[in-house]
């Protein structure tokens, strides 16, 4: 079977969820054993470095260099030039031109928060999420949350969908490397003891509760940890700069952090909190758990399918809920170190290789054409 694979989200500098989405489960996949009896074709508008995809017999590289509506446009025109068995789409958006396809629809939080795109950029999403959801032979989502969201409002059965949950890289793990922390001092002015947030600074993510529970727990707790935010700004509200004026000297904006840090920055962490409204996943919390730090999150969306019983689950619209869960996990050894040893047996149990199984079997499935079982 000849399997082409949109890779280009896959070789971006600036990778956040989908990009590490697209890379490490293409690494997975082409890593299979069972991998080997087809041939990948793997396209890109950029060349990717040469470490990111490993040379092997069965996988050639199409480089489509196209400046503007490179999915619609130049990989249509490959998908009619040269037409592949079956074609995986790892980020929402099939082509107008497309085989038998399986994509992957990451979540649908451009219909709970519309005001966060601009007017064309959401036309697009929900436009062709919605298409490529009726074009798509199967459909992967990452997690229970995201199946029950595309069969309520993109109309699709449940025999079309496939849960794929992610899985946190090789480098999130417990074991520190040599001058670490010193490295996080000098680049990012990060010493002492510090509560952690990862991720883009978005009202989605609640961080202007999460900022004021912080403020709370400075003024009437006496709390000395650092809060340390540790993303892009996107999308910034202008209240949660006001929120930030009261602590602002406690408070660190490490802006986006290059991969190779952000191991480093959750293993030393006291806690990572991610108190979002809505996720579909939520990788920091399977990436924390991996590197043996505590965490707390909401129990919005998927975060209490992710996290399990390896997290202390908060209400995100209460701030105090928020505050007292930071306290209780700041100023008690015992429960950080329950935390730890919960979350690492959590984390074990969300691979990239078991991913990859399901992806290919997913990729399989609608090259037959035949009914997810």
């Amino acid at each position: 079977m000849r399997i082409g694979v949109d890779a280009s989200r896959a070789t971006r500098l600036h990778r956040t969820g989908p990009e590490n989405y697209s890379l490490h489960l293409l690494q997975a996949l082409l890593g299979l054993e069972r991998a080997r009896d087809h041939q990948f074709l793997l396209y890109f508008n950029e060349p990717p470095e040469g470490t990111l995809f490993p040379w092997q017999p069965n996988t050639r590289e199409r480089i489509l260099r196209f400046p503007r509506l490179w999915t619609q446009l130049r990989l249509s025109w490959e998908m009619v030039r040269q037409r592949p068995d079956v074609l995986f789409v790892p980020a929402h958006v099939l082509p107008i031109v497309h085989p038998r396809s399986v994509v992957t629809i990451h979540d649908l939080g451009y219909l709970y928060y519309p005001e966060a795109y601009h007017a064309l950029d959401h036309w697009y999403l929900r436009t062709f999420t919605a298409l490529s959801a009726r074009w798509a032979k199967v459909i992967l989502v990452d997690s229970q949350v995201t199946k029950e969201d595309v069969m309520e409002h993109l109309n699709v059965p449940e025999e079309r969908i496939a849960v794929v949950y992610l899985a946190p890289s090789q480098e999130f793990t417990p074991y520190a490397t040599a001058g670490e922390r010193e490295r996080l001092a000098a680049q990012y002015g990060i010493e002492g003891d510090y509560i952690l947030y990862v991720g883009t600074l978005h009202p989605r993510k609640n961080v202007g509760r999460l900022v004021e529970a912080f403020a709370v727990l400075r003024r009437e707790a006496g709390l000395s940890e650092r809060l340390v935010l540790a993303g892009e700004k996107g999308w910034v509200p202008p209240e949660l700069l006001d929120q930030m004026q009261e602590v602002s000297q406690a408070i660190t904006l490490t802006g986006f952090l290059p991969p190779e840090d952000l191991p480093a920055l959750m293993r030393h962490a006291r806690v990572l909190v991610l108190p979002s409204l809505f996720e579909g996943f939520g990788m920091p919390v399977i990436e924390a758990m991996a590197c043996g730090t505590a965490v707390i999150a909401s129990n919005a969306g998927s975060l209490p399918e992710v996290a399990g019983e390896a997290a202390i689950l908060v209400d995100p619209e209460d701030t105090l809920d928020i505050a007292r869960a930071i306290y209780r996990v700041c100023t008690n050894e015992a429960l950080r170190e329950r935390l730890r040893a919960l979350g690492l047996q959590r984390a074990a149990t969300f691979t990239w290789e078991r991913s990859a199984q399901a992806a290919l079997d997913a990729l399989e499935q609608a090259a037959q054409g035949s009914p997810r079982p």
